[in-house]
């Protein structure tokens, strides 16, 4: 299979840079829809890549963006949803479940056959996070659509790498918090380097032995929360008290942050972390061998540590000149 023009959906995060950068290593063209182009400048700078203004929830624009394209990698997910509504909320309904079906449709309406979906490690219809529940609505719809195109589902596990949404942001409250309540202390991740999990979804396009599969991308070792936070702590020299919250005190703090306009945990966050985030390797993609975290996590986080010390030396300079 000959992939020249890939259209990524939900490409203008940090999954989908490292994908916009492995895509565009290989010379292939890689549009980017964005309802705000402004956003995106920096996907702008990678050659072969090309941001679009577009609506993807709008089935005429979606149909309209599959024009030429040889593939279409959609890597669209939100992690909060205020609305309790069961199986699942609005902005989950429509991000994980909607999307996936519209996506399907413009597809079978345009031809375009190859779809890469990304799910979500432990995606279920019968999980206890809204979150899940969604994924697995989502990963069905994508999956129902099995005749007609030659799709292949990722379901990774947290995913860490310079620029990530999750050591670095632990490293940011320890920065903030001289002590950090820490609630889903026991919560058990696997978590996958960001490089890995991009040259799975890239390499997969062109492998016909992928399509109709369904691979979940862990890294080799399994940590407790606390564990991650606790080594996040020492390479980004931060020294703090750390208390683990029991179940009360953690959903108590979870409905608190959640109220934030970009909460760092909600209680549906939590209820994701009743189940392990593990793998037992059974799906594994071909020849996956991960990065540990030990071999990649030093070299972004210890710059946290330079950069504090660094501030730390101004200030100190700054109130000796007054």
């Amino acid at each position: 299979m000959n992939i020249k023009n890939v259209l990524l959906i939900g490409g203008s995060g940090f999954i989908g840079s490292w994908i916009a950068n492995r895509l565009s290593e290989r010379g292939i063209r890689v549009v980017i829809p964005s309802r705000h182009r402004d956003h995106t400048k920096q996907a702008t700078m990678v050659p072969t890549v090309y941001v679009v203004e577009a609506n993807v929830n709008d089935p005429q624009v979606l149909a309209g963006l599959m024009k030429g394209m040889d593939a279409v990698i959609n890597l669209v997910g939100i992690l909060h949803d205020g609305d309790s509504r069961q199986p699942y909320g609005k902005r989950f309904a429509e991000a994980h479940v909607e999307l996936p079906k519209k996506i399907v449709a413009a597809m079978q309406q345009s031809g375009v056959r190859r779809l890469v979906h990304m799910s979500a490690l432990k995606a279920s219809a019968d999980a206890p996070s809204a979150y899940l529940r969604s994924k697995a609505a989502g990963e069905a719809a994508v999956l129902a659509a099995a005749k007609d195109l030659d799709m292949t589902v990722f379901r990774p596990s947290v995913i860490f790498g310079p620029g990530d949404a999750f050591l670095n942001k632990f490293a940011a409250l320890l920065d903030l918090c001289p002590v950090l309540p820490l609630a889903g202390a026991k919560a058990r991740f696997q978590p996958a380097y960001i490089g890995d999990v991009a040259d799975a979804m890239v390499d997969c396009l062109t492998r016909s032995d992928t399509f109709g599969q369904i691979y979940e991308l862990a890294g080799p070792r399994a940590y407790s929360l606390r564990e991650l936070v606790d080594y996040v702590a020492k390479l980004s020299g931060h020294c703090r008290t750390v208390i683990n919250l029991g179940s009360g005190l953690a959903a108590v703090q979870a409905r608190v942050l959640s109220l934030l306009p970009n909460p760092p945990l909600s209680p549906d966050n939590l209820r994701s972390m009743q189940i392990d985030n593990l793998t037992d390797g059974a799906r594994n993609y071909p020849g996956w061998n991960p990065k540990s975290l030990e071999s990649i996590a030093p070299g972004y986080l210890a710059r946290i540590k330079v950069k504090s010390r660094l501030d730390g030396y101004r200030s100190h300079a700054g109130r000796a000149g007054n």
